[in-house]
C-alpha cells in the first residue's frame, strides 16, 4: 500500500511555527501535487514525510504504519531532488544499480529491475554513459530511474525540473505523467510551477503560511477557488479582483473574474485605458486600467485588436463570477 496521512502535522523552528495542524489523506497510486509561494512551508512538508525532518507535532503514517519517529530509510520511500545527486564516476547504469548493489540483492535481480527502469525512461542506449555525457534531462531521467529500481510505497518528488530550460520541462512532465500511469505508484511532488501543477496532479494541495487553504482536482481549484489566495495563485495573468461598490453590487465584499472572461463590450459595466498589451501567438492579453477599480487583465484569443492608449469598455457573463466574503468564496446557495 502507498497510502500517505498527516495527521495534524505540524513544524517549528525554535519560535518559527512553520507548518500548523496539516491535515491530509493520499490514496494509493495518487498523484499529489504541493503547490504555493516561496516560504509557505510546501518543501518543508515534503522533507518531513520523507523523515528529513523531524515533526513538531502530529503524526505521519504510511501505509497505514506509523513512521513519525523511523529513520528514512525505514519508510519505503524514495525521494528525487531538484539536484540529480547522480555519481560522475559512474555509468548510467551503475548510478541505476548503485543502491540495490548496496542492498546487497541478487545480481540477476538488479540488472532485471535496471534493465526496467531503462526501457520505462527510454534510458536503454545511455546505459554505459557518465553523466557528465547526458543533457540535464537524461539526467533527471536516470535520478527518477535510481528511485524506480528501489519499488518505494511513494515517490517524494522536490522541484525535479526547476533546472531544466522551458522545452526540456514540458517533455519531462509528459514523461512523468506517462511514468505514473504506468507504476500507478503514489507520487507526492513539490513545485512553485502552477502549470506543473495544473497538467500533473490528480489533486493539488495549495499551503500558504504554513496551512492548507484548499485541496482537489486541478480543474476544481480553477474553477472554484475557496479563497482569494487560491484564485489568485492558480491561473495566469492571475484572476482579477474586484472590490468597493462594483462588488457590492454583484452581493459581494470581493467580486473575482477570470481574465478570458472578460470580453470587449459597448453596454458593459466598466470602462477604462489599455494600459500594455502582450501578444503571445495563441492569444492576447491587454491590460485595462479602469477608475475605482484599477487595473484588470483579459485574455483574447489570436491577435486582438487592441493598442495602449485606447478606451475600452469591457462587460462580462455573470455567471462566470467568482464572489468571496472576508477572504473566503460565498456559496452560491447562500447569496
Amino acid at each position: 500500500m502507498g497510502t500517505v496521512e498527516l495527521d495534524g502535522v505540524g513544524k517549528s523552528f525554535g519560535e518559527v511555527e512553520v507548518l500548523r495542524d496539516i491535515r491530509l489523506d493520499i490514496a494509493e497510486g495518487e498523484f499529489v501535487v504541493l503547490v504555493g509561494p516561496s516560504g509557505c512551508g510546501k518543501s518543508t512538508l515534503l522533507r518531513l514525510i520523507a523523515g528529513l525532518e523531524d515533526v513538531t507535532a502530529g503524526c505521519i503514517r504510511i501505509a497505514g504504519r506509523d513512521v513519525t519517529a523511523l529513520e528514512p530509510y525505514d519508510r519505503g520511500l524514495s525521494m528525487v531532488f531538484q539536484s540529480y545527486a547522480l555519481y560522475p564516476h559512474m555509468s548510467v547504469r551503475e548510478n541505476i544499480a548503485f543502491a540495490l548493489e548496496t542492498a546487497r540483492e541478487p545480481r540477476a535481480e538488479v540488472a532485471r529491475k535496471v534493465a526496467e527502469a531503462a526501457r520505462m525512461l527510454q534510458l536503454e542506449p545511455l546505459l554505459d554513459r557518465r553523466p557528465s555525457d547526458l543533457s540535464g534531462g537524461q539526467r533527471q531521467r536516470v535520478a527518477i530511474g535510481r528511485s524506480i529500481v528501489r519499488e518505494p510505497a511513494a515517490f517524494l518528488f522536490d522541484e525535479p525540473l526547476s533546472n531544466l530550460d522551458a522545452s526540456l520541462r514540458a517533455e519531462t512532465r509528459i514523461e512523468l505523467a506517462a511514468l505514473h500511469r504506468k507504476l500507478r505508484t503514489t507520487m507526492i511532488y513539490v513545485t512553485h510551477d502552477q502549470v506543473e501543477a495544473m497538467t500533473l496532479a490528480d489533486r493539488i494541495v495549495v499551503l500558504n503560511e504554513g496551512r492548507i487553504e484548499q485541496v482537489g482536482p486541478p480543474a476544481e481549484l480553477y474553477e472554484r477557488p475557496a479563497t482569494e489566495f487560491v484564485a489568485t495563485f492558480l491561473g495566469a495573468p492571475s484572476m482579477n479582483l474586484v472590490r468597493g461598490a462594483a462588488a457590492g453590487a454583484e452581493g459581494a465584499e470581493t467580486l473575482g473574474i477570470r481574465p478570458e472572461h472578460l470580453r470587449p463590450d459597448p453596454s458593459g459595466p466598466w470602462t477604462g485605458t489599455v494600459a500594455h498589451v502582450e501578444y503571445l501567438g495563441v492569444d492576447t492579453i491587454g491590460y485595462v486600467d479602469v477608475a475605482e477599480i484599477g487595473r484588470l487583465a483579459l485574455r483574447l484569443p489570436g491577435r486582438a485588436p487592441m493598442v495602449p492608449g485606447e478606451t475600452l469598455t469591457l462587460g462580462y457573463d455573470p455567471a462566470t463570477l467568482h464572489r468571496f466574503r472576508s477572504g473566503r468564496r460565498i456559496d452560491e446557495a447562500a447569496d
